[in-house]
């Protein structure tokens, strides 16, 4: 686990703010072993780890299903929420700061979750999700509460064209006035994609202005597509 920690940080974290700032995406590749991969793919037969499953065409989500854990977190999981929320923090304070909304995200995590408890948001968020041949996930945010990190990640647990094919990631961009933009990514097992949760801002001739963001997964055309998603904030449920 210490491994993890190193690596996380010996990222460039200035190429990803960048990369933030200019796209409201990132990658950091091959953060977690394939071995790192197996195990978390191991641990959904264990229902004792999860609070709740979803089955995703039981609510127009899509096809598929999704578990969300409880707490305590496993350990990879919670050192990679912990180590990593640090980092993206900044960026987040900047974004806001850019649209005029008056919200500033603590540099520690424990803090900021200390925060949504009291807000009522106290259920864990992480979460693996499964999608079998047809299954995809409509286009969606995740944000479960008021207050809400506008950054996540996903961890690919699967290797697209070897496990599944298919299963891209997509992000759409809701330009202001504008027809909206299609972002199709294919991450590959180990890797960390990072995102926004909702919105990234984007320059305008009068300044920054909101450029509302959602995220979904194309059908899979064959196998099984595995990926754990940390959302950094707290659910009200």
């Amino acid at each position: 686990m210490t491994d993890i920690i190193q690596k996380i940080k010996d990222t460039d974290w200035q190429h990803i703010t960048e990369e933030m700032h200019q796209k409201g995406y990132a990658v950091i590749p091959n953060l977690i072993s394939d071995d790192e991969c197996e195990d978390l793919k191991s641990d959904y037969t264990y229902a004792h780890l999860y609070r709740k499953t979803v089955v995703m065409a039981r609510h127009r989500f899509g096809l598929g299903e999704y578990r969300y854990f409880n707490y305590p977190l496993p350990q990879l999981i919670q050192l990679v929420r912990t180590h990593i929320y640090p980092y993206l923090a900044p960026i987040a304070n900047s974004w806001f700061n850019a649209l005029h909304i008056d919200t500033s995200f603590p540099l520690d995590h424990r803090e900021f979750i200390q925060q949504c408890h009291a807000n009522g948001q106290k259920k864990a968020t992480p979460l693996i999700l499964k999608y079998g041949k047809g299954g995809f996930n409509t286009l969606h945010q995740d944000l479960y509460g008021d207050l809400y990190f506008p950054i996540q990640i996903v961890i690919m647990l699967s290797e697209p064209d070897q496990d599944f094919t298919g299963g891209e990631f997509v992000l759409t961009q809701q330009i202001p006035r504008a027809q909206s933009k299609a972002i199709v990514l294919k991450p590959k097992k180990g890797d960390v994609l990072i995102f926004t949760t909702n919105f990234k801002p984007e320059k305008g001739v009068k300044g920054y202005y909101r450029v509302n963001m959602k995220h979904g997964v194309s059908e899979v055309t064959e196998g099984s597509r595995y990926a754990l998603g940390v959302i950094f904030h707290d659910a009200m449920s």
